[in-house]
């Protein structure tokens, strides 16, 4: 199990990667949905509405999983952190959305009339997750130990992703 201190657990989570964030339905399924993300170092905070049904499902139970995939073939990694999650509101929930829309909006979007206050009205509330574990995986050092460095060596092998 990896930890937060980790190189590639930090990289991968000040890194601008769009995460999948897994919460528990009241039928038992599992909402699984893409977010924005920013790392503090401690916990990690995910922007949303109050009317959102991750932040609804959260109400209900506060177990959360989140998933950051780097997405390339060639040096695919990614981390997987399970833990529990707590709703912020007012200002911390101000804060934490101002990080992480300035993490993946530009200035000129934010100072956008029809951008910046739009995010910032639509994302009333923030998911604090506190994590209970950190897994990783790398698919570079799954090469070299179980292919021998082939994929490395011909990157043909692995098909591009479509987009």
């Amino acid at each position: 199990m990896a930890s937060f201190a980790d190189d590639l657990v930090r990289e991968l989570l000040d890194a601008r990667h769009i995460a999948a964030l897994a919460t528990e339905n009241l039928d038992g399924s599992i909402h699984m949905v893409a977010v924005w993300y920013w790392f503090d170092g401690t916990h990690v905070f995910v922007a949303t509405s109050s009317r959102s049904r991750k932040a609804r499902n959260l109400y209900s139970n506060p177990k959360v999983s989140l998933m950051v995939d780097a997405r390339d073939p060639a040096a695919s990694c990614g981390i997987t952190v399970t833990g529990t999650a707590q709703i912020l509101t007012a200002d911390l929930s101000q804060k934490s959305n101002a990080q992480i829309h300035r993490k993946y909006l530009s200035e000129t979007a934010l100072a956008d009339a029809s951008v910046g206050p739009v995010f910032a009205a639509w994302d009333d509330v923030t998911i604090q997750i506190t994590p209970a574990s950190v897994i990783t995986w790398d698919m570079r050092q799954a090469d070299r130990q179980f292919f021998g460095g082939a994929l490395e060596r011909n990157p043909a092998y692995l098909l591009p992703l479509r987009r």
